[in-house]
């Protein structure tokens, strides 16, 4: 809304100031304080609500140490998320970008979903919360919404690097690509000839099946939103982890956002050009600054925990922001914080259950899974494992960033 205010006092009276409202960096770079200010101050009165209404954590006792002491901590924390990004988004972006639209759509569905969850664990009592069934079929319509705007919307194209021509000082950057089109492309990192079309796992059968490419690109998009978002929602166990994890994840994706969406940057790096996807960095600056003002009060020892209001939306915001810049097949990587909870939990259900099969007697692999309770239970303090998986959180963005140029 700003964005609109300065750019009608720029038109009308050359307002002093106004035009810095055209800049991205600008505008990025408000988001990000606007966000952290208003989580740090805010987040605060929004704590102290939660405590007065008695929404507190009920603990389960798994026998972990200083788990007790967490009992009654305020939950539903998300809600500081999901205010602290929403407002700085809403007064500094271009709100008819699709890409925008969408992730407002996927923050208020996915915040949704969790705030849902929460009430039925917190007011009816119900330690397993929301029925996972419904929790993955309200997955399942974000996932079908956002696979359909990404194929089907016009606003979402991209312009491919003109190869294998010598183009000799071209009259202006713009000369380097091809015009917009539609496309189902994204990326491979690691690769040199990086491009990878939807449509091709279709088209070898026959060229004509390349009109039905949706019927694979939508339960793809289906699929990334819904594991990425359970991932995280598995890695919001203990003080920091989750919160920390995603800002940096987040960060990573903002970068990948800002080349994508420069001319100059994707000629220099060799990558796809998506017009308008820098937009994106708006949402993912606000984003972060949300996130890194929650973990003012979300480190050991917290002081309000996000509950599955935070995690479901976090998670499903990093898929859509993925998917919105073409870097899903970077997910294993980039979230392989993520992807390592996961895999601890389907390891430790599946090998229990096989072992009982086999010897009648079933047997684990962790001392407890997600893998964070694991180290726990090795006697770890909490606020070590935290840092500690920040630290590889760090290594594995750098090397996400990295495959921009190594290929």
């Amino acid at each position: 809304m700003l964005y609109y205010l300065f750019e009608f006092l720029e038109q009308k009276f050359q307002f002093p100031g106004a035009t810095l409202f055209q800049f991205l960096s600008f505008r990025a770079s408000m988001a990000i304080i606007l966000s952290s200010a208003f989580t740090l101050i805010c987040g605060r009165i929004i704590i102290r609500f939660l405590k007065n209404q008695q929404i507190g954590e009920s603990v389960r006792d798994l026998g972990l140490e200083g788990q007790k002491e967490k009992a009654g901590t305020p939950t539903m924390g998300g809600i500081i998320i999901i205010l602290g990004t929403l407002i700085p988004v809403l007064l500094l972006s271009k709100l008819e970008n699709i890409y925008i639209q969408l992730l407002i759509i996927t923050t208020l569905s996915m915040g949704a979903i969790g705030l849902v969850d929460d009430y039925i664990k917190i007011f009816k009592k119900d330690k397993d919360g929301l029925k996972g069934r419904f929790k993955v079929a309200g997955q399942l319509v974000l996932g079908l919404v956002v696979g359909s705007v990404l194929y089907f919307h016009p606003g979402v194209t991209v312009k491919e690097e003109i190869r294998g021509q010598a183009l000799e000082k071209p009259a202006s950057i713009q000369e380097v690509f091809t015009p917009e089109k539609k496309s189902t492309q994204t990326t491979i990192p690691l690769f040199k000839d990086n491009a990878f079309d939807y449509s091709s796992l279709l088209s070898w059968i026959s060229p004509d099946l390349k009109k039905y490419t949706w019927i694979v690109f939508i339960p793809i998009v289906v699929f990334i939103i819904v594991a990425v978002s359970n991932g995280a929602n598995l890695t919001d166990g203990i003080d920091g982890l989750a919160a920390g994890s995603s800002a940096i994840m987040v960060l990573a994706l903002g970068i990948f956002a800002w080349v994508s969406g420069n001319l100059i940057f994707s000629d220099y790096l060799n990558i796809m050009y998506i017009p308008n996807v820098g937009e994106v960095v708006i949402f993912v600056a606000a984003f972060s600054g949300a996130l890194i003002g929650f973990l003012w009060f979300n480190t050991y020892p917290a002081t309000v925990f996000m509950g599955d209001t935070g995690s479901l939306t976090i998670g499903g915001v990093i898929a859509v922001i993925a998917l919105i810049v073409r870097k899903e097949l970077l997910i294993p990587l980039l979230c392989g914080m993520f992807l390592i909870e996961n895999l601890s939990v389907v390891i430790q259900v599946g090998y229990f259950k096989y072992s009982r099969k086999k010897t009648g007697v079933g047997k684990r692999i962790f001392k407890m899974s997600p893998l964070h309770h694991h180290y726990q239970k090795t006697g770890m303090h909490e606020s070590k494992i935290v840092a500690r998986f920040w630290i590889i959180g760090i290594l594995l963005a750098v090397l996400s960033i990295v495959t921009l140029k190594i290929r």
